[in-house]
């Protein structure tokens, strides 16, 4: 390593880098931040990448970031809920690197994340709901202030007519997510807005992260498991 490249990672160190990865859908994303900004981000939009491409990604990531492994001062994961698989290789995957490099776990609730990605684009009067599929007309979401208010938490719902009138009423309600196309047809308030081609991704994470990280709050890794919401049931092939 060249003297240049070698000062290169000595002022990242410094400045806190943390590896972030998203896995709690279909799309698989790793990012890298210094202190909660953007350093470098990877997606794939893939159906069941995630086992085979996730450590490529945080390779590749890593390598073009000047950045090694051992550089990092967290790890922050997606901790759902979400896709049993996605979650339960997302969380492997973090965990391994936590305990390999001795370095400190953290994790990022996926729908927090989730707003993170558009509450900047809307007026400060809006309420968002991100909602990721859960099967059937069943969608796991919150509903969420500008403000990071929880106005309802973390849940697994069936979605109708009704189910946001209350909040409809009064505010417009942002929902997006790759279980908001569903309940597109099912909710016709005029407040209801819904965005397209949504994709959970691991850059809207470093500000979260930055913030657990500065205040101590990490993850067991011993008994730390992902946030699934509900049991994983498998079906029995016929």
């Amino acid at each position: 390593m060249s003297k240049n490249n070698k000062k290169y990672v000595h002022l990242q160190n410094f400045f806190r880098m943390i590896l972030s990865i998203e896995t709690a859908t279909p799309t698989c994303s790793v990012a890298l931040h210094q202190e909660g900004k953007l350093i470098a981000s990877y997606e794939l939009h893939t159906e069941k990448s995630h086992n085979e491409e996730l450590t490529l990604l945080i390779q590749e990531i890593c390598k073009q970031s000047k950045c090694p492994l051992t550089e990092l001062s967290a790890v922050a994961v997606s901790k759902g809920p979400g896709s049993y698989t996605g979650l339960r290789i997302g969380v492997a995957t973090a965990k391994g690197l936590c305990y390999a490099l001795q370095k400190p776990l953290i994790a990022i609730g996926s729908l927090e994340a989730m707003v993170e990605q558009v509450v900047d684009f809307f007026p400060t009067s809006t309420l968002f709901c991100p909602m990721i599929d859960a099967r059937r007309m069943e969608v796991y979401c919150l509903l969420m202030s500008s403000k990071k208010e929880i106005l309802l938490p973390t849940s697994a719902i069936v979605v109708e007519k009704n189910t946001f009138e209350q909040h409809l009423s009064s505010h417009q309600i942002v929902f997006f997510g790759n279980g908001a196309e569903k309940c597109k047809k099912v909710i016709s308030h005029p407040n209801a807005i819904f965005l397209e081609n949504f994709y959970p991704l691991a850059k809207s994470m470093g500000k979260l992260a930055w913030e657990k990280f500065q205040r101590k709050e990490f993850e067991n890794l011993f008994y730390f498991e992902p946030y699934y919401l509900k049991e994983f049931v498998t079906k029995t092939s016929k």
